[in-house]
C-alpha cells in the first residue's frame, strides 16, 4: 500500500507516518520508484504500537524509541523483556527524607516474597520513593499492606504472562508483554479505583446512610423547624 492507504487504514496522518520514519520509530517504505514507497501489514502494526504507547500509554518519543528497540532485540526472553520493561519505567528523580530506610523495606519485601528481582532495579527504587513519601505524611503504615498489594501482583503477573504465552515467537511475546504493561497499567489504575468504590460502598455505604437516618430522626426531620 501507499502511504495515503496507511494513513487510511490507521488513523494516522501523514506528515505523522513521515515524522515517525524520520524518528526512526517506523521503518522506511520499500522505495517503487524515486518519490514513491511501498508499505505492508507490518507497517499498519507498528504504527498501532506506536499510537498505543503513546496515546494510551503516555510515552514521549525518546521512551516510544527505547520501547522499540528493545521489542526488535533478538535474544534470551527474560532478557529482552528486562530491557522493555527497563524502557517504560519512568526514573525517578525526588528522594524524599527517609529513602534508604525506606529502600531496606521494599528489599525485605522482596526477600520475603522470593522475588527474582535485581534490588537496582527502577521500579524497587519507585516503591522505595513511595513508602518514604507514605512516612513523611505519617502514614507509615501504609507498609502493612505491602504483602497483601504484592499476592495480588503475583496473581496478575501470573495471568499476564499466561496471556502473552500464547505467542510462540520472542517478539510477539515481547510485543505483548511491552503492550500489556503500558496499557494494562491504563486498565489496572481504573479498574482499582473501581474496586475502591465498591469496597467503600459495600463498608461505609449503609453505615453511611444509616448515620444520615439517625441525624434526622435526632433532629424531628428535614422539616422539622430550626
Amino acid at each position: 500500500m501507499r502511504i495515503g492507504e496507511l494513513s487510511r487504514e490507521t488513523g494516522v496522518a501523514v506528515p505523522t507516518i513521515k515524522y515517525y520514519v524520520r524518528e526512526k520509530l517506523l521503518p522506511a517504505g520499500r522505495l517503487t520508484s524515486p518519490n514513491q514507497a511501498s508499505y505492508d501489514d507490518t507497517h499498519v502494526r507498528r504504527l498501532r504500537l506506536i499510537r498505543g504507547l503513546m496515546d494510551v500509554g503516555g510515552l514521549s518519543v525518546s521512551a516510544v524509541r527505547e520501547v522499540l528497540a528493545a521489542v526488535d532485540s533478538p535474544g534470551p526472553v527474560h532478557e529482552v523483556l528486562g530491557a522493555a520493561q527497563d524502557a517504560i519505567t519512568p526514573p525517578v528523580t525526588v528522594r524524599p527524607a527517609g529513602l534508604e530506610e525506606a529502600r531496606r523495606a521494599v528489599l525485605e519485601l522482596l526477600r520475603r516474597r522470593g522475588w527474582c528481582i535485581e534490588p537496582a532495579h527502577p521500579s524497587v527504587e519507585a516503591i522505595a520513593v513511595a513508602l518514604a513519601a507514605f512516612r513523611g505524611f505519617g502514614h507509615g503504615e501504609f507498609e502493612e499492606v505491602l504483602d497483601a498489594y504484592a499476592a495480588a501482583c503475583e496473581r496478575i503477573a501470573v495471568a499476564d504472562l499466561a496471556f502473552v504465552g500464547r505467542h510462540a515467537e520472542v517478539d510477539g511475546i515481547v510485543e505483548s508483554v511491552v503492550i500489556g504493561t503500558v496499557l494494562g497499567d491504563a486498565v489496572l489504575t481504573a479498574m482499582r479505583r473501581l474496586a475502591h468504590m465498591d469496597a467503600s460502598a459495600r463498608r461505609y455505604g449503609e453505615e453511611g446512610r444509616e448515620a444520615g437516618e439517625g441525624a434526622r430522626e435526632v433532629s424531628g426531620g428535614p422539616d422539622t423547624p430550626s
